[in-house]
């Protein structure tokens, strides 16, 4: 396999070097290649994603990306690469698991009682307010953007939540009692938007016919937030457009122990890329504290899309369970960065993981 390693900015750096020291101490042949995004790389070159590293993305099976700072105001010339990389690659599908850097969490109720928490945000990527058609008029003092949502991104990105739909209940097998697992929710704002949301909804309930054994519900997105926050265990799948993604697995990722844990996959036909959700971090940058667990729950991301690309034989234990079951292991008994109480160094926690993985039984490969 051939990654292309963005590292970006900031502590981007330091998670994806830990990455890398996990990616090695795997039993897997894997050729990386560097290049360099950023806003760092925009001011030493004029260009945020220069065409080397698009070139170097296009070349290689997937990206890992680390995380890059951005101007806090408008900046002429520069573009987000992450953005433009999502574009350029057509990275359609943003998928936010909850609990899959190690064993799914569970919330607690407002009665006091546990109740398992494994669910996954189907954000479309590449639409909806994000595609950056933004104008100024009346001498700028009217600021206007467009939001595009078509039939294609519409079928192509609910298709994608069902088909996670259904391999989450194949998963599952006969547990009747997961019955969130064998849900999609299809979340929009089709009361106001009637023609946008009403697009993506009419899409999204055609597609759903095509999978009997899938529930479905529909929820309006400010009721969506709501029952994310109070029951998340009652969600599977979640699908949804750009911005309503981008805010509804930021409300998610508090129940996977927050921004500095959750890990994100960027799917498309082709390419497929993998991130850190968390930034760029400038205030801890350089001082070997960041946590490393979200770039590693990107590698769990990472592995298990090649799986799926090349299925294992019988009950084979797979290399991303086996990475999963270390970062678990991990995060139940240490060492911990400061961000979950701990006073580990990022390389402290990486080698513990590394150590984990040496100790594990070998997988068998395909």
């Amino acid at each position: 396999m051939k990654l292309c390693i963005i590292p970006g900015d900031g502590i981007g750096v330091e998670v994806i070097r830990a990455a890398q020291r996990v990616l090695r101490a795997l039993p897997l042949e894997v050729e990386m290649v560097e290049a360099a995004a950023g806003w760092g790389t925009f001011q030493e070159t004029g260009t945020a994603l220069p065409e080397a590293t698009l070139e170097a993305a296009r070349s290689s099976d997937a990206i890992l990306f680390g995380a890059v700072a951005s101007p806090s105001h408008p900046v002429p010339g520069y573009r987000s690469p992450i953005v433009a990389l999502r574009r350029a690659l057509d990275l359609y599908a943003n998928i936010r698991p909850v609990g899959a850097a190690a064993a799914p969490v569970r919330s607690v109720s407002r009665e006091g009682g546990q109740n398992l928490v494994d669910l996954v945000v189907v954000r479309e990527n590449t639409e909806g307010l994000y595609a950056g058609r933004e104008r100024l008029e009346d001498n700028g003092n009217t600021a206007i953007a467009e939001r595009v949502i078509t039939r294609r991104g519409s079928e192509r990105i609910a298709r994608t939540a069902f088909e996670l739909a259904r391999e989450r209940a194949t998963r599952l097998g006969p547990r009747k009692s997961e019955s969130g697992q064998r849900k999609v929710t299809i979340v929009h704002k089709a009361n106001i938007l009637r023609l946008t949301d009403g697009l993506f909804r009419e899409v999204a309930l055609e597609v759903a016919r095509d999978y009997p054994e899938i529930a479905v519900e529909e929820l309006l997105v400010d009721t969506a937030a709501m029952h994310l926050a109070q029951s998340p265990e009652r969600f599977g799948v979640i699908v949804t457009t750009n911005l309503f993604g981008d805010i509804l697995s930021d409300v998610a990722c508090i129940h996977g122990g927050g921004l500095g844990l959750a890990s994100s996959a960027n799917i498309g036909d082709q390419y497929a890329l993998f991130e850190p959700v968390h930034g760029a971090a400038p205030d801890i940058a350089g001082r070997g504290i960041a946590n490393p667990l979200a770039a590693l729950g990107c590698l769990v991301l990472l592995l298990e899309w090649k799986e799926r690309k090349q299925p294992q034989r019988g009950d084979a234990t797979s290399l991303s369970q086996m990475l999963r079951e270390a970062i678990g292991a991990t995060l139940r008994e240490g060492p911990h960065t400061s961000d979950l109480g701990g006073d580990a160094t990022t390389e402290e926690v990486t080698s513990a993981i590394i150590e984990k993985l040496r100790k594990a039984p070998e997988p068998e490969t395909p």
